[in-house]
């Protein structure tokens, strides 16, 4: 990687350990300003419905219970060969950290997103805040196993400066103009399926006023090094991969902002992860949002589960419950 790709990466880089509290790193909020045309999505950013549609939560590096989930939904057999036909798979991000499996997990989804695509059916994953943090290179909650998944090579060295030797195999992929960064380029923010709204964190209404393709515009020319920096608007506390404005269990979800975002988005239901949820899936604000994050991983311990659109009807899928597809 070249000194100036690296250069890139220092645009959002938190260089201290604020231990175990996620934050985004500290960058101004940009203050938003209206898009030309806010709903109108781009087909990176939007599909149609499909008959079936299935939403699953943060994986954090946790590869067993990431095939489980995506058997759970019928996308895939024990030999990870798509059997999901024209099912669509919306995977809310987080793929990595706290678990050993983060290479191992990225490399599978994008063979099953092949796989998906070859058989009509599509395996969409989104960016979650872990994604950017790693892009960031803010390693905080990479493991010792996800670390050794990306020896470094030769040159490494003078392309990443300042990391450690167990570091800079990583940042090398990671940074933006990365072979991994360049990958996590070709996967949306925010994904429109028929008339529901998947996001890791939550759309506020300044998102649908800044512009979500051009947000996600922004953040793939970050990914790929032709900007300096991830928009301000993405990184803030309450930017679409770290807001909990819809998710917190300690207190209400902001359902009229909520009201707000899916007007202007025309549509019905917006489903999250990024916050754990320890009563597993649920829904709030009329069924307006779903949750998704159950803590699936080994890391949180918790349960598998997914959630499943067929038209107006959502259903939460349990391993072990009684499948009826």
């Amino acid at each position: 990687m070249s000194g100036r790709a690296f250069a890139l990466a220092l645009g959002v880089l938190v260089a201290c350990d604020r231990g175990k509290v996620e934050e985004p790193a500290a960058v101004p909020a940009a203050a938003p300003t209206a898009s030309s045309s806010p709903v109108a999505l781009s087909t990176k950013l939007a599909r149609p419905a499909p008959e079936r549609l299935v939403a699953i939560g943060d994986l954090h590096g946790d590869l067993d219970h990431a095939r489980r989930a995506l058997r759970l939904a019928g996308a895939i057999d024990a030999n990870d060969r798509w059997t999901g036909g024209r099912l669509v798979v919306v995977q809310a991000g987080d793929e990595i950290d706290r678990g050993d499996d983060d290479r191992a997990i990225l490399d599978l989804v994008e063979d099953l997103k092949r796989q998906a695509t070859a058989a009509g059916g599509e395996l969409v994953a989104l960016l979650g805040n872990h994604e950017i943090m790693n892009a960031s290179l803010d390693f905080r909650y990479v493991t010792a196993g996800s670390f050794a998944a990306f020896p470094a090579a030769p040159g490494d060295e003078a392309g990443v400066p300042g990391m450690s030797a167990q570091q800079r195999g990583r940042a090398a992929a990671f940074a933006p103009g990365g072979a991994y960064a360049a990958m996590l380029a070709r996967r949306p923010l925010v994904a429109e399926v028929g008339d529901s709204v998947f996001v890791h964190g939550g759309v506020l209404p300044k998102h649908v006023a800044y512009g979500l393709g051009r947000m996600n515009d922004q953040v793939d020319d970050w990914l790929l090094g032709k900007q300096h920096a991830a928009p301000a608007v993405v990184t803030a506390e309450d930017g679409p991969v770290w807001t909990r404005a819809y998710s917190g269990e300690d207190g209400e979800p902001d359902c009229a902002d909520l009201t707000r975002a899916l007007a202007a988005l025309r549509a019905k239901r917006m489903v999250v992860g990024h916050t754990v949820q320890h009563r597993g899936v649920n829904s709030a604000c009329g069924g307006a949002v779903w949750r998704i994050d159950v803590g699936l991983s080994h890391f949180f311990g918790g349960p598998i589960e997914a959630v499943e659109i067929r038209g107006d009807s959502v259903t939460v899928l349990r391993e072990g419950a009684p499948a009826d597809r």
